[in-house]
């Protein structure tokens, strides 16, 4: 596919979605955001695509919002609220992906780049890298269902310190408190993550789904009805050719090649 704001490489079985606004440090605007939607959806609906990768182009993930982009331009009230809503579907939409989404953060990942991150299911960063929640030292507020998310990743009183105060955390520190999934050295990063979303993109596709989508709508369901979702999730599971795939798999003591069917 091709996009003004993004870069769009599919590998063999995932996608790489590079943000493209290198100029800018990938700061958003309207236009990123509509495109990333677009992409998103289309490697949902692809069969051969098992697994999203996101990373930044240049040195930085993704900025957060692109001040001087606004500034220049005049928006009505209602424009305003369409926009801030488009930052919500993105993370809304990384989070509900029936497939796994990896960030690569490189550079900073600030405002609605860390929105972003945190809605991702994994995390690999640079050490080096800088992640924060800089919106109420700048008179704003955080959104893309951050403060959920954030604080299922670190505990709540250590989200209201990142959020409240604005610091930046690195990488090391990232990963020491949950934030991020791992760090590893700049010049790691990008085989990392190469290595770290080839490897989920080899396990049963209906599998990966179904506890994705068990992992995200726990917090909401008590014992009783997570019990049921989990048992109807292996159920299905049992219908499929990869299941049957894994079983012979791990009798003839080989790697499964699964179908995602």
């Amino acid at each position: 596919m091709k996009f003004e704001t993004l870069i769009y490489n599919k590998a063999a079985n995932y996608v790489e979605i590079r943000f493209n606004r290198p100029h800018r440090l990938n700061a958003v605007v309207e236009l990123f955001y509509q495109e990333l939607i677009a992409a998103l959806a289309h490697a949902e609906a692809d069969e051969e695509v098992r697994a999203v990768l996101l990373t930044g182009e240049g040195r930085a993930f993704c900025v957060g919002a692109d001040m001087k982009e606004h500034g220049a331009g005049e928006r009505s009230l209602f424009d305003r609220r369409q926009y801030l809503q488009l930052g919500n579907d993105v993370c809304e939409t990384i989070f509900e992906l029936d497939k796994p989404v990896v960030a690569a953060v490189n550079g900073y990942a600030l405002g609605a780049g860390a929105e972003m991150a945190c809605a991702c299911d994994f995390v690999i960063m640079a050490e080096e890298a800088k992640i924060g929640f800089p919106e109420i030292s700048i008179g704003t507020c955080v959104g893309g269902g951050v403060t959920q998310f954030l604080p299922r990743l670190v505990g709540l009183a250590k989200a209201r310190e990142l959020i409240f105060l604005g610091n930046k955390t690195d990488g090391k520190e990232a990963a020491r408190i949950g934030l991020v999934t791992k760090a590893v050295g700049t010049d790691e990063l990008a085989k990392s993550a190469q290595d770290f979303i080839s490897e989920l993109a080899s396990k049963a596709p209906v599998s990966m789904r179904s506890a994705k989508k068990l992992l995200n709508q726990a917090s909401y369901n008590n014992l009783d009805a997570q019990l049921i979702h989990e048992l109807d999730a292996v159920f299905v599971c049992t219908t499929t050719q990869d299941w049957q795939e894994g079983v012979d798999a791990f009798a003839q003591k080989r790697a499964p090649k699964f179908k995602g069917c």
